[in-house]
């Protein structure tokens, strides 16, 4: 009965062409006929260097991805034995192409795509699968726009990707996927010139147009709600923005209407990752997010004021003096409130769109914390995809800043992508005064459980620290509130297991004081990139007949 109760609220949420397209994609295969002879069209502005990542081509057929490294023997495009899917993927991305100093590779790559078209027939798994399809022709078509040359055999298989491409969308998963696969069609519809061109294009441009207005909030988040995925779509706008300039001639002036737009969206959107970042420069780590996936913070900043006219560099600090100042992203549902030593980010979102919570994590009042400009507490990251128990506990209320109730998650995330029935947010209330602010929001994720559980949680930062007070209303067996401690930062707990000090890496001191439960320090792990597991401690406060407080002072 559990598991009929996990797929029946799960279910019920898809939208009916995502289910329509599962079906359909039991049944149907893509045609494998070449499209009619295309020419490369003729650039009309220049282009300008997009967003770079670090180098993933470490040798001769040699990659590095999420953090595990690989020789690619012959025929051995569909990685036997890769450590994984996603590993597979990102071979057939081939990022590189248009990494840090990717021209001192070039001949490593000349390799690589003659590999890939000799050794991958169209077809194959995972290679034309349509998202490493989507992302390999934005990258070979970038490079080529970088001045990389393709011989025949290059231009044409990119030709037959983009038609494969075009009768293999990803409707049934929606989201960042099919807007990966209209960017991808854009790309090919403008870089040939033809009339299957011309058909890729008009369906490209068609979904974008109704997918940006859906996916980019009004504040400019991203709707799945990770940092960084929303870095990673803001990259996607900057990318077709740069390219419809290099093609501007060649565009029908109902498409301009819908072009000129994206350039206000993109700078709400490099402001969201900006408001959503740390002192330290990158994003906080909400939902499914991890570092060295999205390009950095410093090379959108660059590539956005590269290309967008009104977009000014913003710095994520605190303000100087002792004023607390809010900054509210609604409706993403986040909220950062700064002061002259911290910078506090709050979850009081739902968890993403119903009918795609893939990237959820049960979160839900969850908060980040940088004091004196080191990440002090921070959400545990996310190192691994699939189906596995370590999927499922890195998404779990566990390894996050909140509270966890009856050893339940606040939400039934599940099967790696899935969630059944989800926290949602309601109740909150902001009082701001000139030293201060106070926030405050409940969720009904747990209502569910016997006694229909209610969490609210209120914080209060001021100049001198702050105060997390958490409450669980109806009846509940236990409950504890979570604190995970940032790998460089250490914690010590006192006698009376109420009461230590936080030391930070530059020696500086935070003291923290919990009314509840006698406090305990666990020993878990934090995953700040994907393959990547670094120890860290966890402060666990049992809440005292349902309600306990922690002061954090500096």
């Amino acid at each position: 009965m559990h598991a009929v109760s996990l797929y029946w609220h799960t279910i019920r949420y898809l939208r009916p062409v995502q289910i329509g397209a599962r079906l359909w994609r039991k049944i149907s295969r893509p045609s494998f006929v070449p499209p009619p002879a295309l020419t490369v069209r003729m650039q009309n502005g220049p282009w300008m260097v997009p967003a770079r990542r670090l180098p993933s081509m470490l040798g001769d057929m040699t990659f590095s991805f999420l953090n595990e490294t690989r020789s690619i023997e012959t025929a051995d495009w569909a990685g036997a034995d890769a450590p994984s899917l996603l590993w597979r993927y990102n071979l057939h991305y081939f990022d590189d192409l248009n990494a840090l100093d990717a021209s001192s590779r070039r001949t490593w790559h000349r390799t690589a795509m003659r590999r890939w078209l000799a050794e991958n027939p169209p077809g194959t798994a995972p290679a034309w699968d349509p998202y490493p399809t989507s992302l390999r022709i934005v990258n070979w078509i970038k490079a080529a726009l970088s001045g990389f040359p393709f011989d025949n055999a290059a231009v044409e298989s990119l030709a037959m990707q983009a038609g494969v491409l075009s009768q293999s969308l990803e409707y049934h998963l929606l989201g960042n996927h099919l807007f990966a696969n209209a960017k991808a069609l854009v790309f090919a519809g403008l870089f040939f010139e033809g009339d299957a061109a011309d058909r890729w294009l008009d369906k490209g441009m068609s979904i974008l147009a109704r997918q940006i207005p859906e996916q980019i909030l009004a504040d400019g988040g991203h709707f799945e709600r990770s940092p960084m995925y929303h870095a990673l779509a803001l990259e996607d706008m900057l990318d077709l923005i740069n390219l419809t300039k290099v093609f501007s001639d060649e565009i029908d002036l109902p498409w301009r209407r819908e072009i000129n737009a994206w350039r206000s969206r993109a700078s709400r959107m490099y402001r969201w990752l900006s408001v959503m970042s740390h002192p330290d420069g990158e994003f906080s780590l909400f939902n499914d997010a991890a570092f060295g996936i999205a390009s950095s913070r410093t090379e959108l900043e660059r590539y956005a004021i590269a290309l967008l006219d009104d977009v000014a560099v913003i710095r994520s600090h605190s303000p100087a003096n002792a004023d607390v100042t809010l900054t509210e992203l609604s409706p993403s549902g986040y909220l950062r409130a700064d002061c002259s030593n911290a910078a506090l980010f709050l979850d009081v979102a739902p968890i993403g769109p119903d009918y795609l919570p893939g990237h959820a994590h049960a979160d839900t009042l969850s908060f980040e914390l940088s004091v004196f400009g080191h990440r002090v507490l921070v959400n545990t990251g996310t190192s691994v995809y699939g189906t596995g128990l370590e999927r499922q506990r890195q998404r779990g209320t566990a390894a996050h800043n909140t509270v966890i109730v009856d050893g339940a998650d606040s939400s039934e995330v599940w099967g790696g992508f899935r969630v059944a029935r989800r926290a949602r947010p309601f109740g909150l209330t902001l009082v701001r005064d000139e030293h201060s602010v106070t926030i405050s929001c409940s969720h009904d994720g747990y209502r569910r459980l016997k006694g229909s559980p209610v969490h609210r949680r209120t914080w209060r930062l001021r100049a001198e620290g702050l105060r997390v007070e958490d409450r669980i209303a109806g009846h509940c067996r236990s409950a504890e509130a979570r604190f995970h401690f940032h790998p460089a930062v250490r914690c010590m707990l006192d006698v009376s297991r109420l009461a230590g000090l936080i030391t930070l890496p530059s020696g500086r001191t935070i003291s923290w004081r919990a009314c509840g439960g006698q406090a305990k320090l666990v020993n878990t792990t934090y995953h700040p990139e994907f393959g990547a597991s670094v120890p860290n401690t966890c402060l666990i406060v049992p809440l005292a007949e349902n309600a306990a407080t922690i002061d954090f002072a500096w």
